[in-house]
Formats: structure tokens, sequence, C-alpha cells
């Protein structure tokens, strides 16, 4: 294993901290909202996103940032406008994943880096498009 430099080390720590702010947004919405869909879904592939670099930050022996997100999310009054920002937060974390994949040449990072990329854009973004549109979530599955 080779030492990451600074700069992949920044990446890492982008990813991490966008995938923070998704998952807290997310469980904040289903705190405020219930277990409604496509959060309840999204939520767990959110963790699963988080899992997956941080298991990039334990093979590299870099210490991950802490969650700075913790009750300090937005909060909304219905599912519809939830559903809006959580459109807008997926494309913002696609926008995250363009930037970072310019962090690394290293092959198990940017697989990573890239299926998370895929999950915001091929099943979450689909997902609270049809709920900000006000069509029903209750099918999708939300996953990685």
């Amino acid at each position: 294993m080779s030492i990451l430099n600074p700069t992949e080390i920044q990446g890492l720590n982008d990813a991490l901290d966008d995938e923070y702010l998704s998952h807290e947004t997310y469980q904040q919405v289903i705190r405020d909202l219930g277990e409604v869909r496509p959060f309840s879904n999204i939520v767990e592939a959110e963790q699963r996103h988080i899992d997956a670099l941080l298991a990039l930050f334990e093979k590299y022996a870099v210490a991950p940032p802490a969650n700075r997100w913790a009750g300090r999310v937005p909060r909304f009054d219905s599912v519809q406008a939830a559903c809006m920002a959580g459109v807008k937060a997926e494309m913002d974390n696609m926008a995250v994943y363009d930037r970072v994949f310019k962090t690394t040449a290293r092959e198990d990072i940017l697989a990573v880096y890239s299926a998370l990329r895929a999950a915001s854009q091929d099943r979450h973004l689909p997902a609270f498009e049809r709920c900000a549109r006000g069509r029903s979530a209750g099918h999708d599955r939300g996953g990685r």
C-alpha cells in the first residue's frame, strides 16, 4: 500500500463530507416527516456510501474527518419540498464526484467514486425527481 498524497486525501475528505451531508439531511427528513419514501430507502444507501469511503480511509491509514453535519442540516415542512432539495443534493453530489475524480489515478478509489456517483445519477436523482413532481416513489428501492 502506498501513501496517499494531500490531493487524494482532500478528495476523499470532500466525498465523505458530502455523503455525511446527504445522510444527515435525509435522516432529518425522516425524523420530521416520518418513514417516507424515497428518503427511507435512500438514507440506507447513503450509509453504505459512507461505509465504502470509510473503508478507503482505513485501507490507506488516513483518519477520516468528523461528521460536521449532525444537527446542522436543513429542515422541510413537506415531502415535496424535501424531494426538491434532494434533487439539488444529488446533483451537487455528482458534481463533487466529477471534481474528486481528478484528484487520483488509483483504481480502487476511482471505482468507489464511480459507483457512488452512478448511484446518485441512476437511482437517487430519478427517485427524488419523481417525488418532487408529486409522483409516488413507493416502489423505489433507492439502493446503491
